[in-house]
């Protein structure tokens, strides 16, 4: 494959930009009951703050050009099974240090590329000679952002990991390392079963989930999960998975079952789009406490943006759910020997236990944390990077892996 990149600047049109005013100076808000704040949803108060903001304030011209400005971004055309072509948009930024470690990092839903900005730069130029130095590449995934969709069913996850593959081996890239949460936790570990080894060498999430180990396929592992006791931060997290399968899963099921009629709303309200993801910036978050993240509304506004002005529209990044539920890829058991990190953040929606990881992955580095959520890389960028460091850097688990130090 040619390793040449095709240079890309965000750059929406002018057209673009008054059709979104224009929709939201003709919102019409739904009523509200009296003091139930976040129990029904989206409380009433903060959608018309937000959607006041969008509407008069908020610059995305500034905030364009400053992603341009700090995010090195490229296309490439990335040929899939089945598929055909795929032009795929990406951040690709370099190291100065010619043997840092290739690194790819791949969002979910409903993140995007945005969610590497403050981990970029602590990867690749970290402040002390004695870190090691990363290459990193966030792929767009197809669907989201400015990558273009697939145009027929049937794309889940295994192609997304296809896709980041062929992406990291295009770019030059033959041994690499991988980070990734919430989708990116399962297209990462479907990376290391099925390209492990020969060119994926090592992976790290920040949402280490996959599948429990039956007594038919895995006859000692699973008596060894039933047997173990549960680790403290396993009990400490079950309230928090608990309330998430109760109140906070509707969004799944809807998604993986009829992404098209949802798909109607978010095309074209700006609003339906904006309380449809809001909702699970804030509560899939840590914003508890002193080290709580505190989100700006110009911030949440940014993150919005980029599914309304997406290429493909926000309502294609949805059906990543669909196809991949629809093909059962979630009870597709995987395993790898490739060394494996996780970092457990204490308001993550949820993780599988320490006994069900090690029954289909290397486990080689564990990190817990006191605070940070669902958004590890945007929450907490220092502490997330403090792991991968430590993973792969002098004296971790991961040194030298993919034929390179870091250093």
């Amino acid at each position: 494959m040619s390793t040449a990149e095709t240079p890309f600047k965000i750059s929406v049109s002018e057209s673009q930009l008054t059709l979104l005013k224009r929709k939201l100076e003709v919102t019409t808000f739904p009523d509200e009951l009296d003091n139930v704040q976040w129990k029904y949803g989206v409380p009433l108060a903060d959608m018309k703050r937000l959607v006041s903001r969008w509407k008069e304030g908020y610059d995305w011209r500034k905030e364009e050009a400053a992603l341009n400005e700090e995010l090195p971004q490229f296309t490439k055309d990335v040929e899939v099974n089945g598929f055909g072509t795929l032009n795929v948009h990406y951040v690709h930024a370099k190291s100065k240090v010619a043997k840092a470690i290739p690194l790819l990092f791949v969002h979910g839903w409903p993140g995007s590329f945005i969610e590497v900005r403050k981990i970029l730069p602590l990867l690749v130029q970290p402040t002390s000679s004695e870190l090691p130095r990363f290459h990193v590449v966030a792929i767009s995934l197809p669907g989201f952002g400015f990558s273009e969709a697939p145009s027929k069913p049937g794309f889940g996850g295994v192609k997304f990991a296809e896709i980041c593959h062929k992406l990291m081996l295009s770019l030059g890239y033959n041994e690499y390392v991988t980070q990734g949460g919430d989708w990116g936790s399962h297209i990462t570990r479907y990376m290391a079963h099925f390209y492990g080894g020969t060119h994926l060498k090592a992976w790290h999430s920040n949402y280490p989930t996959g599948p429990a180990p039956t007594f038919g396929s895995q006859p000692f592992s699973y008596l060894r999960a039933l047997l173990t006791p549960s680790l403290p931060r396993e009990k400490a997290i079950e309230t928090r998975t608990q309330y998430f399968y109760s109140r906070g899963k509707a969004y799944y099921e809807q998604q993986s079952t009829q992404p098209q009629t949802l798909g109607y709303s978010l095309a074209d309200s700006p609003v339906g789009l904006l309380a449809w993801i809001y909702e699970k910036l804030i509560i899939w978050s840590d914003t508890e406490g002193e080290e709580g993240y505190i989100w700006d509304d110009d911030e949440v506004l940014t993150w919005i943006s980029i599914y309304w002005f997406s290429r493909s529209g926000p309502a294609a990044a949805s059906r990543i759910y669909y196809e991949s539920v629809q093909a059962k890829e979630r009870h597709i058991w995987t395993s790898s020997t490739i060394p494996m990190g996780a970092s457990f953040f204490p308001k993550e929606l949820k993780y599988s236990p320490r006994t069900h990881i090690i029954s289909w992955a290397n486990l080689v580095f564990e990190s817990e944390h006191k605070s940070g959520g669902h958004y590890a890389a945007h929450e907490k960028p220092e502490l997330l990077v403090g792991d991968l460091q430590k993973m792969f850097g002098r004296g971790g688990p991961a040194f030298g892996v993919a034929g390179t130090e870091g250093y």
